[in-house]
């Protein structure tokens, strides 16, 4: 996990409290550490963030076979028993994900997202690490 940055707290809170039915709203970074979190504990925020970078490259590889691609995920949704899981990019090397319950509005918790996406995207954005540092 790298250090959360304070100032994310408000947006992801915003985001959250914006959808009812949000459960935890977590930034990461293409290589599956957490950036910052709202909602949930930090441990699962890490597992969720560690999960999500097979995810997003399992979309990516899925892209290129799409025709006309550009083979850069954009969104993943998965519906699963219970509620949804929302994955975006949002800046150059950074994403965010979202954990709802099944009670949440499928379209508003994607136009939040892409919200917060257009409004900060150029701050949700983490360098590629070499060694574990920031290159």
């Amino acid at each position: 996990m790298i250090r959360q940055r304070a100032n994310f707290d408000w947006m992801l809170k915003e985001l959250a409290d914006g959808v009812p039915g949000t459960r935890q709203v977590v930034v990461l970074s293409a290589d599956g550490l957490r950036i910052a979190r709202y909602g949930g504990e930090p441990d699962a925020a890490d597992r969720i963030a560690a999960a999500c970078a097979g995810l997003q490259s399992l979309a990516s590889a899925v892209a290129t076979e799409i025709p006309d691609s550009d083979g850069r995920m954009r969104m993943v949704i998965i519906e699963v028993t219970g509620g949804f899981f929302y994955l975006m990019a949002a800046g150059a090397g950074a994403y965010l994900a979202v954990l709802a319950d099944e009670i949440v509005d499928a379209g508003l918790v994607s136009n939040r997202m892409r919200d917060l996406v257009v409004r900060i995207g150029a701050h949700l954005t983490s360098p590629p690490r070499h060694d574990g540092r920031a290159v």
